[in-house]
Order: structure tokens, then C-alpha cells, then sequence
């Protein structure tokens, strides 16, 4: 089994657990991160703490969920350091901003365009939270371990998220989009 391979350090097993897990962990990095470059680093830092941690990994939970967690927890970190760099007057060099939105191939109708803008538009907290809640699926009390607060903070930033997004996309209050995909459409009609 690759996970006892990889608890007893086995390079390969743990290569397999990053092919299937890089995709999840780069996705939830991009989305709480503000740069590219930046979300390249969380999955580093999300396998590193894998390879080193796997060990401690109990297996009362689904190994992926474990995995999600340490990507949200380095995600985070990152986000408060580039906070505190940016009150501090650093910068950490020219920042490609996702607000900048996705090539659109063709692909990509407007509706997914004018969200992902949206959603780099929101303060960096409250962008975590809604990508957090909306399309990862943790509960209140989980992101508000994440960030050390209590679940009135989490679902106080949720709400004012989503009353921002609807201003935004010009949604009225009681308007969504239709969408196959229950998770995604909650955003919507929040």
C-alpha cells in the first residue's frame, strides 16, 4: 500500500501521493494566494510538511482531507506573511495578481470570467473564506480553527462576501445563476 511505503519514507510512494494530491493542494494555494509565484511556494511547503508529517497521519479521516488541511494551514500562513510584509512597507517583488483574470480561450463563458474577477476583488480573508466554505466544503468551525476566531467570524465574513460578489456580478437579492454544480452555485445565491 503507498501509504505505508510512504510512511517509512519511500521516495516513489510518497511521488505517487503528490501526483494525485498536487492538483487540489495548487488549486486551493491559488485561490487563498494573491500570485502565482506564491502558490507554487504553499505546495512546496504543503509536501514538505506531507513528507515530513505522513508518519503522524492516523487515518481516521481520508488521507486527501489531511492533505487539504496542511495546504489550507500553509496557505494562510502565507497569506498573514505577505500582510504583515505589505504593513511592514516590503514587497515581495511584482505580484501577479490573479485579478487579472483567466485567458479566455474560448472556453470560459462570461459568467465564469466576471466570478474569478469578483473573487480577486475580495479583501484576502474574506476571498479565503468563500473559497474555503463555497467550493472546499469545510463548516464554519473549521475555517474559524483556521484562523484562530470564532464561527460568527467565519459566517460574518461569508455574508458580507457574498452580499459584495452579488453587488458585483448585479445579482439581486433573491437572483442566482443556475449551475450543475451545487457547490459552486451557492456562491450565487448567497
Amino acid at each position: 500500500m503507498t501509504l505505508a511505503r510512504a510512511r517509512r519514507g519511500d521516495i516513489d510512494a510518497l511521488e505517487g501521493l503528490y501526483r494525485v494530491f498536487s492538483l487540489p493542494v495548487h488549486t486551493i494555494a491559488t485561490r487563498i494566494c494573491r500570485s502565482r509565484d506564491e502558490a507554487e511556494e504553499v505546495l512546496q511547503e504543503t509536501f514538505l510538511e506531507v513528507s515530513r508529517s505522513i508518519g503522524t497521519f492516523r487515518g481516521e479521516g481520508a488521507l486527501g482531507a489531511w492533505v487539504r488541511r496542511i495546504a489550507v494551514s500553509k496557505a494562510l500562513t502565507s497569506m498573514r506573511r505577505r500582510r504583515r510584509e505589505t504593513a511592514a512597507g516590503f514587497s515581495k517583488g511584482d505580484v501577479d495578481h490573479l485579478a487579472k483574470g483567466p485567458a479566455c480561450d474560448g472556453t470560459v463563458g462570461w459568467k465564469r470570467i466576471d466570478l474569478e474577477r469578483a473573487l480577486a476583488r475580495l479583501p484576502d480573508v474574506a476571498r479565503a473564506v468563500v473559497w474555503l466554505h463555497d467550493v472546499e466544503g469545510f463548516t464554519h468551525a473549521e475555517i474559524a480553527g483556521f484562523f484562530g476566531r470564532s464561527e460568527s467570524f467565519s459566517k460574518s465574513q461569508l455574508s458580507r462576501a457574498h452580499e459584495k460578489l452579488r453587488s458585483w456580478l448585479g445579482l439581486a437579492g433573491g437572483t442566482s445563476y443556475a449551475s450543475d454544480n451545487g457547490r459552486t452555485a451557492g456562491i450565487a445565491r448567497r
